[in-house]
């Protein structure tokens, strides 16, 4: 039997003789003295074999070759001084193979080097193609080993501290509308009706808190048929929570208290708290965004108001036509960014294109008595409104401003893009800093203009803002987000628990009765037994490992994930069936496998 993992081995275990199971993750011979790097999940220790000390060993071992698996006895012994080894927790000793046993050897070349020792740069397609191997490496063992210790720290503070009950919620259900696309699941044994898997546990954790399981949560999987970029993908998991009796003020306690937990068990930082708060209006005024890095300033200043009735007309029309002109100022801006950048073919001009604007306008700030900027604003900007942009500002001999004149939507997109990149580029972002945040008070209905017609800006179920019921269509939803450096990482609000408000919310999303009472009937029924007051939250978990382990994509933090055109390397799914399975589910498919 396994008395050990690899990376558990210690000074007092000294002279104990211990049983190892591992990886082989590198072979070196020195003048007859083989040693053997030993990797499990736990780290790595050092084996050594010789043909005087460890002669049955010793055969086997120089036959072994990296990544064959292994079984060693052997006892443990102090290192020589010489080859003490701080890097590692089991640096300070190694172990003496009396027994060797090979379990399996490669039987291939290897499509890339897994050793913790080689720093070679893998492609992702190549890793995911070959994941089994990937995960075998040191980083994302570290990402795995982290992934599990977020999760088991959530759940003990959730039961042990916080009395929540883990229910798990059905993985089939129906298709519901107001959300990304579902993934469907063809019923055979009734014809022509479909599953949905589901985005969220949303509908059956709100009947958990009609059945009075007044504090739930769950480990969820959610699935979502939507585009896909680093930190997002089609199936992806959620610490899911729910809780009834409590205001918005104690939910938000209660998951500060959860999060500060977190980051103390796994991080050993002590985050300071109340967490700061910004309201959404507050947010999108100050920094175009409803998920802000507040890590820097360059925050947007609004100044229509200066513009409104100036000769410029490209900015006179945007304001005319109901929409704002806002500026960025960017200290140092002049020596750090060239005119080139900012004009149509430049980085800055396209970042900005990205966002939806036409275009950008610029000043350039030469002392606080002087600006250069192209001649339609420097012509139509009269000294007291030039005096007036540069207070508001806090512009600077040597800044640079740039301008956003457009919808608000646009600019505030525009410019939120361009803030966030030159933030990165000026090195204004401090990478040990962590900020977070709660955005509250969002507005309940955004407007779609495709579809023309408004629809739920996080869900239908949203309770709108008491103060705000006499007009559903412009009112604000007690919702609200954590956001983490810039990353929204949780999301929720307090529930709509009376029937009357919810039929009304469906009505204002363009549900007729009908549709309605099709697909939430049961929920609204739900509502007529005694429904009490609830709320809850979801946190992204793969987004908020990939953020703890210092990752830029949730790729990372994901045992086996799919690409960017939502495909699984290592499967190859999806795939076509056989016509059989087809005809079970009655399908019909138009495309034949000639076509695919």
């Amino acid at each position: 039997m396994r008395t050990h993992y690899c990376g558990a081995v210690r000074r007092e275990h000294l002279e104990q003789v211990v049983t190892l199971y591992g990886w082989v993750d590198r072979r070196r011979d020195h003048g007859g003295v083989i040693f053997i790097d030993l990797r499990d999940r736990s780290g790595i220790v050092q084996i050594v074999s010789d043909p005087e000390r460890t002669p049955t060993a010793y055969l086997v071992a120089d036959s072994l070759r990296n990544e064959y698996v292994v079984k060693i006895q052997g006892r443990v012994t102090q290192r020589p001084e010489a080859s003490l080894n701080p890097r590692l927790p089991t640096g300070d000793i190694e172990i003496y193979a009396d027994h060797i046993e090979l379990l399996n050897a490669v039987q291939q070349q290897l499509p890339f080097q897994v050793s913790t020792a080689e720093s070679e740069s893998v492609r992702e397609d190549l890793r995911l193609k070959y994941r089994y191997l990937d995960l075998r490496r040191e980083r994302m063992r570290s990402n795995m080993n982290l992934r599990t210790q977020v999760i088991q720290t959530l759940r003990r503070y959730l039961e042990d501290q916080q009395g929540f009950m883990e229910i798990e919620t059905p993985v089939l259900t129906r298709s519901t509308p107001e959300g990304a696309r579902d993934y469907l699941v063809p019923s055979r044994v009734n014809p022509g009706e479909w599953f949905a898997l589901p985005q969220s546990p949303q509908l059956f954790k709100q009947l958990l808190m009609v059945a009075g399981f007044d504090r739930y949560y769950q480990i969820a999987r959610c699935f979502r048929d939507e585009d896909l970029r680093a930190d997002r993908q089609p199936e992806f998991t959620q610490l899911d929570m729910e809780m009834s009796f409590m205001s918005q003020e104690e939910i938000l306690a209660l998951n500060e208290e959860l999060i500060c937990h977190l980051f103390k068990a796994v991080k050993g930082m002590d985050l300071p708290r109340p967490f700061p708060r910004l309201t959404y209006t507050e947010s999108m005024a100050r920094y175009g965004t409803d998920r802000p890095d507040t890590r820097f300033g360059l925050e947007l200043v609004d100044v229509s108001d200066l513009f409104a009735s100036s000769g410029f007309k490209v900015f006179a029309n945007a304001i005319a036509q109901g929409g704002v002109v806002k500026v960025l100022s960017i200290p140092g801006g002049n020596a750090a960014i060239s005119n080139v950048r900012i004009k149509p073919g430049g980085d800055l001009f396209q970042e900005a294109s990205e966002g939806g604007a036409k275009g950008l306008a610029y000043i350039r700030v030469r002392d606080h008595s002087d600006i250069d900027t192209i001649g339609a604003i420097k012509d139509n900007l009269t000294p007291e409104h030039k005096a007036e942009l540069l207070a508001r500002t806090g512009a600077q001999s040597g800044d640079l401003l740039l301008f956003g004149a457009d919808t608000t939507a646009i600019v505030n997109a525009s410019l939120a893009r361009l803030r966030l990149g030159v933030g990165h580029e000026l090195q204004l972002i401090d990478a040990e800093k962590t900020n977070l945040l709660w955005i509250t008070d969002f507005p309940l209905f955004e407007w779609n203009n495709d579809e023309q017609r408004l629809e739920a800006l996080h869900h239908p179920f949203t309770a709108p803002h008491p103060e705000d019921l006499g007009d559903l269509k412009t009112a604000r939803s007690q919702a609200y987000d954590l956001v983490y450096n810039g990353l929204e990482i949780g999301g929720g609000s307090l529930r709509i628990y009376q029937s009357d408000i919810q039929e009304q919310v469906f009505a204002a999303i363009g549900l007729s009765y009908e549709e309605t009472h099709n697909k939430f009937g049961f929920l609204l029924e739900a509502f007529k037994y005694g429904t009490p007051p609830h709320g809850g939250i979801a946190y992204g978990l793969d987004r908020l490992v990939m953020l703890l382990a210092g990752e830029e994509s949730i790729r990372d933090t994901i045992p086996f994930p799919k690409t960017q055109q939502a495909r699984c390397l290592l499967t190859q799914a999806p795939a076509s069936v056989d016509l059989k399975q087809l005809k079970e589910l009655h399908i019909a498919s138009k495309f034949s496998s000639e076509t695919r």
